[in-house]
């Protein structure tokens, strides 16, 4: 089994002005497909340990960076699913409109708790919106990838926080660039 980088569903400007080409060609070609080279290399170095080549293998260590690269790679492939050309208008409808009033109250509450976690994540990380279908949508802050994961909820909206996600367009201001990222958001 090995992981593939997948292409991004759209051009590199599609997000223009909310997110330049230039992030989005640093972004998805080199550090998400450093995320899918280190969890094929700790899959190498588990095979080998299986088959003997390998006995001195940090198994424990392996394991905490293959968890960390397939937890990149995965919130990275639904990343950039959830996003589309810039709408100024840009709110959910139907069904997902429906969960997120039912578990938040309202899209505004969402919205808020919702930035209020991407703006507060410590360092770097991601603000994900999960469903479980017994007890509904969760918003959680997940710090280098593989931490405060909820078992038995699945993410469905994932904001990349990590500085190379915004730097080169919105500096040091991760503010601005939750802000402007809600006109991005693809509700389907």
């Amino acid at each position: 089994m090995r992981y593939e980088l997948s292409p991004l569903p759209y051009a590199y400007n599609a997000l223009e002005p909310v997110i330049s080409a230039e992030i989005m060609q640093l972004h998805h070609d080199k550090h998400h497909a450093a995320y899918v080279a280190g969890a094929n290399a700790a899959l190498e170095k588990l095979e080998k340990y299986q088959n003997g080549d390998l006995p001195d293998l940090d198994v424990k260590a392996t394991l905490r960076d293959l968890s960390f690269h397939v937890a990149g790679h995965e919130l990275h492939e639904l990343f950039w699913r959830t996003m589309q050309a810039p709408s100024d208008n840009n709110v959910p409808t139907g069904e997902i409109a429906e969960k997120i009033e039912k578990s938040f109250g309202s899209f505004s509450a969402f919205q808020k708790l919702f930035s209020a976690t991407a703006k507060s994540v410590e360092g770097s990380g991601w603000a994900v919106l999960y469903e479980s279908p017994k007890n509904g949508l969760l918003v959680l802050s997940v710090e280098k990838h593989n931490l405060n994961h909820a078992p038995g909820y699945t993410p469905i909206l994932a904001l990349d926080v990590w500085e190379h996600a915004y730097y080169l367009d919105y500096k040091n201001d991760r503010g601005a660039y939750v802000d402007a990222w809600w006109r991005v958001v693809k509700w389907e």
